[in-house]
């Protein structure tokens, strides 16, 4: 029985609870966005603006704005600048991704070194979920809920659109409303997630759920449903195991987000092996 209350011992404490919560609820957005990033390759997309949003963070703490209206705006422009180069010059996306979020990336890290505060903005880079504070809580739920419950109502368009823009059109949906609002919901993903587990650690959230579903099924559906299963459990059990290493807890929801990923890389390849070997009657 002592060792049973043991187990519980994170969920006798406000913040803990609150962090699951929060946790979950974030690592669901960001799921549900993974599996349009890895379906279209847009992981980099994702990378680029995690680490483009920092500038806008100092940015709007100078200005004395909240932290996640600059993370936004800067997001933005980096992904709308990443496609106007992309449009009016030779270089391939990946190419525009990598100078855009380095330049963007180098500028915040300046502008952060010229900043003399009391706010620790390291936890920017690294996460803070155990720390939220109730105006962050309200934030996050604003922020989240709103984009997961979007992206779930818009999934079969932003499907067709990605794989059949002229389908797309034919049906009358409007391709690059579209292209953009998917990046917009993207943006607004990383601002919320940078809480949970910092810049640093923002793509992991954002990539690796969509990259676990897509090793077991093509159904978009089931597809989301599974991205949204290994990124609460990994919320759960990475939160947990911090709470009791005394760890980073993004380092922590990470790294079981990673051990998932290859598990399911070797069920899904040793399962391949194993249907090709088969006797095809």
């Amino acid at each position: 029985m002592e060792e049973g209350a043991g187990m519980m011992n994170p969920l006798q404490f406000e913040f803990m609870r609150e962090a699951f919560v929060v946790g979950c609820l974030i690592a669901s957005a960001c799921a549900v966005l993974s599996c349009f990033l890895v379906l279209r390759g847009w992981a980099l997309m994702g990378d680029a603006i995690s680490h483009a949003v920092l500038p806008g963070i100092v940015l709007s703490y100078w200005l004395g704005l909240p932290l996640g209206v600059g993370a936004f705006g800067s997001g933005l422009f980096c992904a709308i600048a990443t496609g106007y180069v992309k449009a009016t010059s030779r270089v391939k996306e990946d190419t525009v991704m990598g100078v855009v979020f380095t330049g963007l990336f180098a500028l915040g890290l300046v502008m952060m070194s010229k900043t003399t505060t009391d706010l620790h903005l390291d936890h920017i880079l690294f996460g803070s979920i155990l720390g939220l504070t109730d105006a962050q809580v309200i934030e996050t739920w604003c922020v989240a809920l709103p984009v997961l419950l979007i992206t779930l109502a818009k999934r079969r368009d932003l499907l067709l659109q990605g794989f059949d823009p002229a389908q797309a059109r034919a049906l009358g949906l409007h391709v690059r409303l579209g292209h953009y609002g998917l990046l917009i919901l993207l943006s607004l993903a990383i601002v919320t997630a940078l809480k949970a587990v910092g810049l640093i650690l923002v793509v992991a959230l954002l990539v690796t759920p969509g990259a676990t579903a897509h090793l077991v099924t093509k159904r978009l559906d089931t597809m989301l449903l599974v991205a949204v299963a290994s990124a609460l459990l990994a919320t759960l059990s990475g939160l947990w195991i911090a709470f009791t290493a005394d760890a980073s807890p993004g380092g922590c929801i990470v790294l079981v987000q990673g051990a998932l990923f290859l598990g399911v890389a070797g069920w899904s390849k040793t399962s391949f092996l194993a249907r090709s070997s088969a006797p095809q009657w």
